[in-house]
């Protein structure tokens, strides 16, 4: 293997004893390179800029040209409220100059990180993020590395983290040439449901995926990341690769906390226990509020369509719902006790690019049940002590769709044609048609309408009078400990929540399908939406500190 550099002779690499292949030469910042194995040229790997897509050369670039506004200090994890945005569709432009605009708005409505969904090159120019091939350089139609550290320094200048959502347990199907380069990097015996698996048993690759988390951290000056999917990282070494992360991350000196969050499908304490990993998403939330208000029992929502109040209140109790006990629509238990954990480490949701985006029509859920309904369970998401998340545009009521997309050609465009209509085919045989992903229309339709009307500027109010009441009211409960927890049904489609923190106490009554049971209180409350006595949905909310 060597590298070409320039007109450069090409330079010989030599294989060291830590698995990496290495050499030590001069080069200039802003000239291009390949690899060259085989007398093919690859771009490299951990290439932090690409001269044009990701099968072409790489470019050198350094991280000294970028004047950061000083002091930022971060925030602690118990004050996020998240907001996940994809850059491609949050605006008309779709691109980090653009998002940076919108970050003062997002800041004054209450807002206090955003996670924003993979950026790492892919092929073609418009997609998810999640079939990255280079994981280490920014996708360029977004725009340049400068660009997105212009994002980050315009969101923490208005008070907002950033969370970067990254992909380390597969590559996408086209142009991750580290498969051909160093095919060891695989694991042949094991595959995820998006490609081949990664060998984390050896030492390099572990690192290699270290190395691109704190690249992300210290040059973009991240707050911290996101980390999709880790129930596929699996096999030997995946464990210790996970606490390898965690305590690196640890390590770091940056003047601010840092915080990693997983996605985990396992409902598994051990990465929070470990206290590397401030979160989890919490789909058993969002499941039990979707099943409710929609009624809907198919697929992942099977378990949760058979009692979804139950299924509520133990979530407001405890976080997770399946704790590894038997349920009626599971094949296995799921799951083991996490009700002991801090609240902040359970990431809700009513609304996600998974779970909007992973529907046939990427339909919201405005579209799918009553506005009231979803106005409450809007209000209980931002008003229960978990850290909260919203899916960009649901703050202001929006309805259009957040569908799959992707920018392939040839056979690989009929095979993800195909893929997603497959996986669709109920409705197809209902004579309705899937989105064809390829198609640029398809982008288009997912980008977020930020024109003004009543109906969003009602969403707007909503919001902002939510998160003023979170900034007052929960931050200092959330500050400490959890001391109990409790919740149960009032009456068929009503329940209560109670929790004692160190700090004080709150306690959530909640209407949602019926007209509940519930005690008279001493006082108001000090934030309600529609009325307990009467509104199938409603919610009120009391609060106090001791």
């Amino acid at each position: 293997m060597s590298i070409s550099i320039g007109s450069e002779q090409p330079i010989r690499l030599h294989q060291g004893d830590n698995g990496f292949w290495e050499a030590t030469f001069i080069a200039e910042e802003g000239e291009d390179y390949s690899f060259i194995v085989d007398d093919i040229r690859y771009p490299d790997p951990a290439s932090r800029l690409q001269v044009s897509d990701v099968h072409g050369p790489s470019r050198l670039v350094s991280d000294v040209d970028f004047e950061w506004a000083p002091s930022w200090k971060g925030r602690p994890f118990n004050e996020y409220v998240l907001y996940e945005l994809h850059i491609g569709t949050f605006t008309p432009a779709g691109t980090f100059r653009a998002a940076a605009e919108k970050m003062e708005e997002l800041a004054k409505l209450g807002f206090t990180a955003i996670e924003i969904m993979p950026i790492s090159q892919f092929s073609g120019s418009r997609g998810w993020g999640y079939d990255g091939v280079l994981p280490y350089a920014p996708h360029p139609s977004y725009g340049t590395p400068n660009d997105l550290k212009h994002l980050v320094n315009t969101a923490q200048r208005h008070g907002l983290c950033v969370i970067l959502d990254v992909v380390m347990n597969h590559f996408g199907p086209d142009g991750a040439y580290l498969h051909t380069i160093a095919p060891e990097f695989f694991n042949p015996d094991r595959h995820t449901p998006w490609g081949a698996a990664i060998d984390f048993s050896q030492r390099a690759v572990r690192q290699f995926w270290i190395d691109c988390a704190l690249m992300w951290l210290k040059e973009y000056r991240l707050d911290g990341l996101r980390l999709d999917a880790v129930h596929q990282i699996q096999g030997e070494g995946a464990s210790e690769f996970l606490m390898e992360l965690g305590e690196a991350v640890r390590e770091q000196d940056l003047g601010r906390p840092l915080h990693l969050i997983v996605e985990d499908e396992r409902n598994e304490p051990t990465l929070r226990e470990s206290g590397l990993y401030a979160a989890s998403w919490n789909d058993d939330f969002h499941h039990a509020v979707h099943t409710s208000l929609t009624g809907e029992s198919q697929d992942y929502y099977v378990s949760f369509a058979h009692d979804p109040i139950a299924d509520l209140t133990r979530a407001l109790e405890r976080g997770h719902i399946e704790e590894g006990q038997q349920r009626e629509g599971l094949d296995a238990p799921r799951g083991s006790d996490c009700g002991y954990l801090p609240v902040t480490s359970f990431i809700n949701a009513i609304q996600t690019h998974d779970q909007v985006g992973n529907r046939a029509q990427g339909e919201r859920l405005l579209t799918l049940a009553d506005e009231n309904a979803v106005k409450t369970a809007y209000a209980l998401l931002l008003t229960a002590p978990y850290t909260p998340m919203i899916f960009m545009g649901e703050e202001r009521g929006a309805v259009s769709p957040f569908q799959f997309f992707a920018d392939y050609d040839g056979d690989l465009a009929d095979v993800v044609r195909q893929g997603r209509a497959e996986e669709f085919a109920g409705i197809a045989a209902l004579g309705e048609s899937v989105p064809d992903p390829i198609d640029p229309a398809t982008l288009r339709r997912s980008r977020l309408d930020w024109s003004s009307s009543p109906a969003a500027d009602d969403w707007l109010r909503l919001t902002h009078q939510l998160l003023a009441f979170r900034r007052a009211c929960i931050f200092p409960l959330t500050a400490t400990s959890r001391e109990h927890s409790a919740a149960h049904v009032v009456s068929e489609k009503a329940l209560t929540a109670h929790w004692q923190f160190r700090a004080g106490e709150l306690i959530i009554d909640l209407n949602f399908g019926g007209v509940g049971r519930h005690k008279s209180r001493a006082r108001a409350p000090d934030f309600a939406l529609f009325d307990l006595r009467r509104d199938p949905y409603a919610l009120a909310v009391w609060s106090k500190l001791t």
